[in-house]
């Protein structure tokens, strides 16, 4: 065999091998078959944060596990018909795994806004719910008692950026309850720290936490910010709904999970799972 001859057999290999491999993805280069398991069921992953507790994070053992996790792994006895995977991941990597088709869904306590709408699917029902309230000074806790104690207060709330799910809590309070609005003011990011110091300075006289966070900065004995738990306090506003985020083209999926959870409802293991995890039903709050 001659060396031309020997190179054009070569090239048409190498092309042959190129076009299998090809015939094997989907036009965006995913592998597809990666999306059967072994049993010929379709996989479906998990994305899960991988330290937010009691909601989404890794247990001792090195096991999924969180409120979050525990629901929809209850919703996979309720969906034979698919393999779940679960995966603990950044926060980063969940939201773009999500939106590139890596992962089929994600749970991280997410909270819907019109940006999130645009790259998501979004099923009808909630997960489970994030308690939202304001932190002020202890000496005023006489004086605030809710939003429109606070209002009358002063109203002086640090600022939120408008692109934070936060601005929108303010902003429909504030439209609910003409006369004792909240004063809302944008801003760029800042640190958590400076909000609390604004707080206990008297630069602000609230700031609008998620109560887990709080708890987590403040209240816990080994808290970053403990420092300040003899002078600060929460109030709690009202529950915000939480959802597991689906990758665009997984809507009929995100339908076969909402037949799953109201099922799941209705059988009072929601309500159990709530009572396990955080000792209370934060479904109670939601408005």
């Amino acid at each position: 065999m001659n060396i031309r001859k020997f190179g054009k057999l070569l090239i048409t290999g190498l092309l042959a091998g190129a076009l299998a491999v090809t015939a094997g993805c989907g036009s965006d280069g995913k592998d597809k078959s990666a999306e059967q398991g072994s049993d010929g069921k379709k996989v479906i992953t998990v994305a899960h944060t991988n330290y937010y507790v009691p909601y989404d994070f890794v247990n001792e053992k090195g096991e999924s596990d969180g409120f979050e996790v525990a629901v929809m792994k209850e919703v996979a006895k309720k969906l034979p018909q698919y393999e779940f995977k679960f995966v603990p991941t950044s926060d980063d990597d969940l939201l773009i795994g999500v939106e590139s088709g890596k992962y089929t869904v994600g749970t991280k306590g997410v909270w819907i806004t019109e940006a999130r709408k645009k790259k998501y699917v979004f099923p009808e029902n909630n997960i489970g719910a994030s308690i939202i309230g304001i932190v002020i000074r202890k000496e005023n806790a006489d004086k605030i008692k809710d939003l429109p104690s606070f209002a009358d207060f002063s109203g002086k709330l640090v600022p939120i950026a408008p692109q934070n799910a936060q601005y929108n809590v303010i902003d429909e309070y504030n439209k609910e309850n003409p006369d004792h609005q909240v004063k809302l003011t944008s801003s760029e990011a800042f640190q958590v720290a400076e909000a609390y110091s604004w707080v206990l300075e008297g630069r602000y006289d609230a700031y609008l936490d998620i109560e887990l966070s709080y708890k987590n900065n403040i209240q816990k004995d080994d808290a970053p910010y403990h420092q300040f738990n003899d002078k600060l306090t929460y109030i709690r506003y009202k529950g915000i709904p939480t959802y597991p985020i689906f990758n665009k083209d997984e809507q009929a999926f995100a339908a076969e999970y909402d037949k799953a959870i109201t099922e799941l409802r209705q059988e009072g293991k929601i309500a159990e799972l709530e009572q396990q995890y955080f000792g209370e039903s934060l479904s109670d709050y939601l408005k």
